[in-house]
């Protein structure tokens, strides 16, 4: 086959995997910790709970379980794997890609590219569209690639950000789109900012909250722009059947759709009806598992995709701090009407196991 008649081939996700952490802890556990009304983290926020790492268990195990997971669903061969792409902002090494660690677990070496992303929560995205285009290109021949989000969110005792707390997974092999196609067009936007970020050598992120809150919602009208153009925007977004965010809290979320609604003119009616038909459903396992950074986006994507027929599409909002964001679209594969995917949520969820406030407070010392 030649290298044109590869790049004409459909590209997109095969097969997804999950994962979550073996802990989690309640919001209304740490609001009496913070001297807070538990209403303020639950209500305010949208947060319900805090998935948490172990000494044993943290971004390595989460990458590599979400990994074999993806690859033990997926119909190809593994010596078809020719890129190994981890998007993460929870990184061991300066230098030493934390895809080495994963490759190492699944024993992948050879003629693989492997490699991390860096862009705050923005990273997965990056790796997935880096995988696609690759594809798309007909560079990768026959092969596929493995793309991992993974990461920990975790602030410092007391920091007001603690509250949105998380950890995840999400791995996809993209391949032939039995689950899902990847549009190759997409609608990304960046400014240089400070609003979240983390110096070489510090333990926890800095985070300008206003500022933070004002340039993803600036990045989501201008996504959303990009993608309207001059259509109608009731008959672009319409035809979505769902449209999933990067979830660094349920509330952020609302604002964005907010200010996405007022640039086109909707009144709070009309927008509070978008929201809660067509955004708010995708987030049921970001409010169980918390901020799981370069994993929240595909969380989000991989519950809006479970369920749908053949042909339905979604778009995917993705947001980094610095900032970068990108706006795609996906039309749901064959295999996603089934959602076997799910599975892994559910057994992460009946597995894990709760802690007070005390037992969380020691892992903090």
């Amino acid at each position: 086959m030649t290298s044109t008649a590869l790049a004409m081939r459909p590209t997109g996700i095969a097969s997804i995997g999950l994962n979550l952490p073996p802990l989690a802890m309640s919001v209304e556990e740490l609001a009496p910790l913070r001297g807070e009304d538990p209403k303020k983290y639950r209500l305010g926020l949208g947060c319900d709970s805090m998935s948490l790492c172990t000494p044993e268990y943290g971004v390595v195990e989460l990458a590599t379980e979400a990994a074999r997971r993806a690859l033990d669903r997926w119909s190809g061969d593994r010596d078809r794997i020719g890129m190994l792409a981890v998007g993460t902002e929870t990184a061991f090494d300066m230098s030493r890609p934390l895809s080495a660690w994963v490759a190492d677990k699944l024993g992948l070496s050879g003629a693989v590219r492997s490699y991390e992303v860096k862009h705050a929560c923005y990273g997965g995205t990056l790796a997935v569209r880096q995988a696609t285009e690759w594809r798309m290109s007909g560079a990768a021949g026959d092969q596929a690639a493995l793309v991992i989000a993974a990461d920990e969110a975790l602030y410092e005792p007391g920091d007001p950000g603690e509250p949105t707390q998380g950890a995840g997974a999400v791995a996809m092999v993209i391949d032939e789109p039995e689950v899902a196609t990847i549009d190759s067009v997409s609608y990304p936007w960046s400014e240089p900012q400070f609003d979240f970020w983390r110096p070489v050598g510090e333990s926890y992120p800095r985070v300008d909250g206003p500022l933070s809150l004002d340039c993803y919602r600036r990045a989501a009208e201008n996504c959303f722009k990009a993608l309207v153009g001059t259509k109608n925007p009731e008959q672009v977004l319409s035809e979505l059947a769902a449209i999933c965010f990067h979830v660094p809290f349920p509330k952020m979320v609302k604002k964005a759709v907010v200010r996405v609604g007022e640039f086109f003119s909707w009144d709070a009616e009309r927008i509070e009806r978008f929201f809660l038909e067509k955004v708010n459903p995708t987030m049921v396992w970001n409010r169980l598992c918390g901020n799981a950074y370069t994993a929240s986006l595909w969380i989000s994507v991989a519950n809006a995709l479970k369920g749908l027929s053949a042909g339905q599409r979604i778009a995917a909002f993705s947001y980094g701090s610095g900032f970068g964001a990108e706006l795609l679209t996906l039309e749901a594969g064959p295999r996603a009407a089934a959602g076997d995917w799910a599975s892994d949520i559910e057994a992460d969820l009946s597995q894990r196991r709760s802690i007070d406030g005390a037992t969380y407070s020691r892992s903090r010392e």
